[in-house]
């Protein structure tokens, strides 16, 4: 398997790892990798009545920082951005009170790996 394959899959493994976790805590999925000119959004999620922009980052090895601190201005800018274009183009949600959230995951996806959860990672 190709690096990048291996490094796709490990993301997705990740990603479905952050949707199972936050699932049991009662969030509910409105959408996963919605698109847009100005990025991705990982996780769409329905926190009672509150939008949740879900960021999930994956990092097997600490060695260029933990996944936690991928998560830079650069990254938030942008994730600002898609949420913007995400409540603009879906506006049954534009009303709603919004948060952004990150899932840091440090670790094997084969075993189970850390998660660290923050909610409101940052404001927009």
């Amino acid at each position: 398997m190709k690096q990048s394959t291996a490094r796709q899959v490990a993301g997705r493994e990740a990603e479905a790892y952050a949707l199972r976790h936050l699932q049991q805590q009662n969030l509910t999925l409105i959408t996963q990798n919605w698109t847009c000119r100005r990025g991705e959004l990982d996780l769409v999620m329905l926190d009672g009545d509150t939008v949740v922009f879900v960021e999930v980052r994956y990092r097997r090895h600490a060695g260029w920082g933990g996944a936690l601190e991928s998560v830079d201005y650069r990254k938030q800018e942008k994730l600002t951005l898609a949420a913007q274009s995400f409540l603009q183009k879906e506006s049954q949600w534009a009303d709603a009170p919004c948060r952004f959230d990150v899932v840091a995951i440090n670790g094997d996806p084969g075993s189970q790996p850390a998660l660290n959860w923050i909610q409101n990672a940052f404001d927009a």
